[in-house]
């Protein structure tokens, strides 16, 4: 397999092999003769590679994430990981029409994600059992986060953990009072406020309340993308113990960018959009490309439409035990519980409201109730570390589709939910319990010898009961798997090499919901005829690597191969805008096999540099037959997963000067199942430099940061598959692509006290 970047990939491993002997070496030529002479140095790599896991590991460090822009997505901030394909239209990353998350070769709704052992869901658009990470806690609260790229936490609260796991965790209160005030003003009108206030360490425990507040104008076409967010938190130690609770709340209101094609780009270019705010324009398009609601329908009328916007408002709240039970048992219980009202409006060509007008309003509604409780105990017997974890999780999920009437004097608002729906197309209530067990046992058996064997135990129970509509599904539909095995071991070379193994089977839970790869998202005939039949998607995954490190170098190397059995294919029927019901089957199996490898240098005490190349080639591995057609895609490459990804930054910091400089290039990716159309490769650099002072006047630290995102200016396609994918495309007139934002300056303002 030939990659472009292969002369880069020699130029690295070349340094590496050059490198450790000289980073071994202390300064007057001796070699350090403990771990512990280097740990102090590595301090200061904030990427880590999980040294001494039994799986590969990446982790990132609170500095990683105050060092990015304001307001930038942490799912963007952990994108140059080895294995990670992020990808969002706007230049902070926090559209989520159009993010996209990918692990090796896993989309998005594949990966489990939690934020302080509390599970987020899949964290995909209209989200039916969790939400998004940027809705979850402001992006400036994040603490540190940890990737397990293959097989994920045996214990984590996940039902879609195919392909990893992804463990967010926020910033504990200071000990100390303080205040924290941050302005942030960018390109198109973006302007981001946060306030932070630290009780410090009281009788009561310490606390911290933040509220942010953030809209920017789209880089194209007319609408703002706006959030309102709360969060507090609360600890307190009792002895060896700790008590904690967190609430956050955000208001989200998104005006959508339009899904293009390749033919459209081409035509109209990459700053096509929507017709909004012209009704008018959209009332004649309507009229003469859509020919009155699809009577002499021709392909443009697919090509604008008014406008599309998504709302979200989420409160999400936990509260932990972390019980120290005695010198080697600990007992960790996290309750928490999450309501969602969501809504994406379409202003759509293919329903007329009540009085004529060629146009209505056409949502997809949501709401979420859950509650559930993540207990993890681990105890020391001897050479064996035990650890055993439950997960409960009952979820209500409402879902609907309906229709608001729409007027030229009485146009609804894209920034508030509609009322007085005067069709409702279907309606659904979802039930879903989730039980989840797992038992794991990590055996030393030597100093440099570790092995460890587990399972989990999943099974996730749904009742869809279809509350208004004809010709939809309804009924009982379960998933589960009472032996999901991992195996591992850890082997340490020297003190500072070690290699590693893991063998991992995991599931992915059917999703419940009217909409996406769901069985209830076909018709009532189709549910009946696969609903016995149909298979939860598996993977097996096997990975092994070398981990390194030294004084001022941390290292690591994977290879990979992962069987993902049972896939699950949706179909879209027409258009996205009208909502077809889709076609579900399973269709085969995948095999995903690829390299990894990250290198993070500490070149002086200012000067640091991160590097990560990624190798792929994931391969479907059957054929498809869809609607008694045979679609020929065995041994033709998965969409959306591109065969290299290289992700280099520098970094500077001397306490006072500060700043970063990266690249990111990503191979071409295909949209199309047969192969027949993708979009080319890019090649992306940004640019963030600041300056810090301490005690000025009142403050504790001033500091100004500036971040330039798109340095070059470069045009390329950012999202694909915002629609979904399909078969095939050879003119490039499917339209599921969306363009990155171009060339974008933000500047941050921060005083603490």
């Amino acid at each position: 397999m030939k990659h472009p970047l292969m002369p880069t990939t020699l130029v690295l491993a070349l340094g590496l092999v050059h490198a450790l002997p000289a980073f071994a070496q202390s300064s007057d030529g001796s070699s350090p003769t403990s771990a512990g002479s280097s740990a102090t140095e590595l301090e200061r790599v904030t990427v880590s590679v999980g040294r001494g896991m039994l799986r590969s590991v990446q982790s990132m460090s609170q500095a990683e994430f105050e060092n990015a822009p304001a307001g930038t997505s942490p799912l963007q901030t952990l994108s140059r990981l080895p294995g990670v394909n992020f990808q969002a239209a706007d230049g902070l990353g926090n559209y989520e029409w159009s993010t996209r998350f990918t692990v090796r070769s896993f989309s998005q709704n594949q990966v489990g994600f939690t934020l302080d052992d509390v599970p987020l869901g899949d964290m995909s658009y209209g989200n039916f059992n969790g939400l998004h990470i940027s809705r979850a806690i402001s992006s400036e609260n994040m603490g540190r986060a940890s990737l397990s790229q293959g097989a994920g936490a045996l214990e984590a609260a996940s039902s879609s953990n195919l392909g990893g796991t992804l463990q967010f965790y926020s910033t504990d209160p200071s000990d100390r009072f303080g205040v924290r005030v941050s302005q942030t003003l960018g390109s198109d009108s973006d302007r981001r406020t946060f306030l932070r206030l630290d009780s410090g360490a009281t009788a009561f425990g310490q606390a911290y309340v933040s509220y942010t507040n953030q809209s920017t104008d789209k880089w194209k076409g007319d609408g703002q993308q706006r959030q309102e967010q709360w969060n507090l938190k609360w600890t307190k130690s009792i002895g060896d113990s700790r008590v904690s609770a967190f609430v956050n709340t955000s208001r989200r209101k998104e005006v959508d960018y339009q899904d293009l094609s390749l033919a459209l780009i081409q035509s109209k270019g990459d700053t096509w959009d929507n017709f909004y705010p012209d009704f008018a324009a959209a009332v004649k398009a309507a009229n003469t490309l859509c020919g009155a609601n699809g009577s002499t329908y021709v392909a443009a009328c697919d090509d604008a439409y008014y406008a599309g916007s998504g709302l979200r408002n989420d409160e999400l709240a936990g509260a932990s035990l972390d019980l120290r039970l005695a010198d080697h048992t600990t007992w960790k219980t996290t309750v928490y519980h999450h309501h969602n009202k969501g809504a994406g409006l379409w202003f759509t060509p293919y329903q007329a409201s009540p009085d004529g007008t060629p146009v209505s309003v056409r949502t997809t509604e949501y709401s979420i109730h859950r509650w559930g409780v993540v207990s993890n105990a681990e105890m020391e017997l001897g050479d064996h570390l035990v650890k055993a974890g439950v997960w409960f999780e009952d979820n209500d999920f409402d879902q609907a589709r309906r229709f608001y009437a729409a007027s030229p004097n009485a146009i609804p608002s894209v920034y508030e939910f509609p009322s007085n729906p005067f069709l409702t197309q279907w309606q659904y209530a979802f039930n879903t319990k989730t039980t989840q067990f797992s038992l794991s046992d990590t055996w030393t058996l030597t100093r440099d010898l570790t092995l460890g064997a587990g399972f989990k135990s999943l099974r996730v129970a749904t009742d869809g009961q279809l509350e208004r509509g004809t010709g939809l599904p309804s009924g009982k539909i379960t998933a589960k798997k009472g032996f999901l095995p991992q195996l591992g071991v850890n082997w340490r070379l020297t003190e500072s090499n070690e290699l590693y193994a893991t063998v991992a089977k995991n599931m992915r839970a059917f999703q419940a919901a009217g909409t996406g790869t769901s069985p209830y998202a076909t018709t009532a005939a189709g549910f009946e005829a696969i609903k016995g039949s149909l298979k939860p998607e598996t993977s097996d995954t096997y990975e092994a690597g070398w981990r390194t490190r030294g004084r001022g170098y941390e290292g690591s190397v994977s290879a990979y191969l992962v069987n993902f059995h049972d896939r699950l294919l949706s179909v879209q029927q027409g258009s996205g805008i009208q909502g077809n019901p889709v076609v579900l089957s399973n269709v085969g199996n995948v095999r995903a096999t690829g390299m990894e490898g990250s290198l993070s240098f500490r070149l002086s005490s200012t000067v640091s540099w991160y590097n990560s190349l990624s190798l792929s080639k994931a391969e479907y591995r059957d054929d498809v037959v869809s609607n008694n057609v045979t679609v020929a895609i065995k041994g033709k490459r998965v969409t959306d997963a591109p065969d290299t990804m290289f992700k280099s930054q520098l970094g500077y910091d001397d306490g006072a000067l500060f700043g970063t400089l990266g690249v990111d290039y990503l191979s071409k990716r295909y949209y199309t199942y047969t192969n027949d159309n993708s979009v080319p490769d890019r090649t992306l650099v940004n640019l963030t430099a600041g300056y810090r002072m301490k005690n000025v006047g009142l403050l504790r630290e001033l500091s100004l940061q500036g971040s330039v995102n798109n340095l070059l200016d470069k045009h390329y396609i950012s999202t694909i598959g915002s629609n979904g994918f399909t078969n095939s495309d050879p003119t490039g007139t499917y339209a599921t692509l969306l363009p990155g934002a171009p060339r974008q300056v933000f500047v941050t303002l921060t005083g603490k006290f």
